[in-house]
């Protein structure tokens, strides 16, 4: 079993940002892909970020040049970095972590508990 912390969401105001980080812990062999998703009110979830285990990453066309997203294998952690902040990014934040837990195993995927993004003035 593998948990998902997420924290760094709050609110802020249009063209502000805030750092969001997703640490995991538990049965981990390996990190795979670490992803980033949203669900703003009324609208279905969408990727937002995604980085693979070669360090790729791509985004949402909604968020190219605003979002980055990073990673740091030594502390199981992923980050999203959203500058210049719109409405439109208000949502519940996902982080999504891809892992072994054993070297013969597949991979499974654990979703973190989410965390509010809200962008107003």
């Amino acid at each position: 079993q593998v948990q998902l912390v997420e924290s760094g969401g709050g609110v802020v105001q249009p063209g502000g940002s805030l750092r969001l980080s997703c640490a995991a812990s538990g049965s981990i062999f390996r990190l795979f892909s670490m992803d980033w998703y949203r669900q703003a009110p009324g609208k279905q979830r969408e990727m937002v970020a995604t980085d693979t285990t070669d360090g790729s990453t791509k985004y949402a066309d909604s968020v190219k040049g605003r979002f980055t997203i990073s990673r740091d294998n030594a502390k199981n952690t992923v980050y999203l970095q959203m500058n210049s902040l719109k409405p439109e990014d208000t949502a519940v934040y996902y982080c999504n972590v891809e892992v072994s837990e054993n070297w013969w195993s597949t991979t499974k995927h654990y979703w973190g508990q989410g965390t509010q993004v809200t962008v107003s003035s």
